[in-house]
């Protein structure tokens, strides 16, 4: 066989299988055509199945408020010249912490310990893990009957060990994680905290809590710290007959007196709101028009990946 007559071959191979593949194409065409109906009745069962899964979602409200970090003058020409010496004794005369402070509120309101004695604190363990929707008519909570008796407060969920009926704190702490968000913009610092829920009203007291108690929490811890250093101030300027450390020691004491007077003075110690959280009218979730578009999508998808399976199982096979 020539080289000539080969090329002719390999060209006819080609043209052949280009035109099996357009036929493949308008099989398939056809097929999905003659198909019409299957594909019609599985993208509509799909889409009533995501109308009746979206109807029966509960409505979830979203309460946030904004607030920025207090400026704390707590610095002054003496904390400049000795700051060194008082961190070298564990004492915070400075406002250069502040800083780190505001850093320190935001983690403290994320931690497994501040957030478990929130819940014990406002006693809203029931509302966090066993409310599962919003009745507008009465204005309450609606509880899922197998997890907690409302009438009689008891936990009636059975869980396998070392699981208890009463939800742990650790899962309290998960639970209560993934509706809080605190969001922080490093440009403004303003911070931004919310709470989603069944309960606009529970979602807005939960948000105003939170920054009522991180603000005591910030102020117990100072002024803590701040009656700590007096008493160290007070032992060393006992012990301390040179003048000049003696004025130093009663500078540092005064400071942790301005301190004490600053957060018992000031409610909002570490964070001033700016926006307070409200009750939203509106819903954030669920999308119940974009669950039924996906669902639609999705049963058209399917119905046409159902039809090509059947085609390549079912049509024969050429050698």
């Amino acid at each position: 066989m020539s080289a000539e007559s080969s090329v002719k071959n390999i060209e006819s191979n080609n043209q052949s299988h280009v035109s099996s593949d357009v036929l493949e194409l308008g099989e398939l065409i056809i097929i999905l055509w003659r198909c019409k109906w299957f594909i019609a009745i599985l993208s509509a069962a799909f889409l009533l199945l995501s109308i009746f899964y979206a109807i029966n979602q509960p409505n979830i409200y979203r309460s946030e408020a904004l607030i920025i970090p207090t400026e704390q003058e707590k610095s002054s020409s003496l904390t400049s010249q000795f700051g060194g010496i008082a961190s070298l004794a564990g004492i915070n005369v400075g406002s250069a912490n502040a800083g780190n402070n505001v850093q320190l509120a935001l983690e403290i309101m994320k931690s497994r310990k501040f957030i478990d004695a929130f819940i014990s604190k406002h006693q809203i363990l029931p509302d966090l893990m066993a409310a599962e929707g919003w009745d507008s008519n009465s204005r309450s909570l609606l509880y899922n009957k197998n997890l907690y008796d409302v009438d009689n407060k008891v936990w009636l969920r059975e869980v396998a060990p070392p699981l208890e009926a009463r939800p742990s704190a650790q899962e309290a702490y998960k639970r209560f994680s993934k509706i809080l968000s605190i969001e922080e913009d490093e440009t403004t610092g303003l911070v931004r905290v919310a709470i989603e829920h069944y309960s606009a009203q529970v979602a807005q007291n939960w948000v105003t809590q939170l920054i009522l108690d991180i603000n005591t929490e910030m102020k117990k811890r100072d002024v803590d710290e701040a009656i700590k250093s007096q008493d160290f101030l007070t032992k060393q300027l006992n012990t301390t007959k040179i003048v000049d450390m003696r004025s130093v020691l009663y500078g540092l004491y005064e400071e942790q007196s301005k301190t004490i007077m600053f957060a018992n003075v000031r409610d909002e110690y570490i964070f001033k709101t700016i926006d307070p959280a409200f009750a939203p009218e509106e819903k954030e979730s669920p999308r119940r028009a974009l669950i039924c578009i996906l669902g639609a999508i999705g049963g058209f998808l399917i119905s046409i990946f159902l039809v090509v399976v059947r085609l390549l199982y079912t049509r024969p096979r050429v050698a």
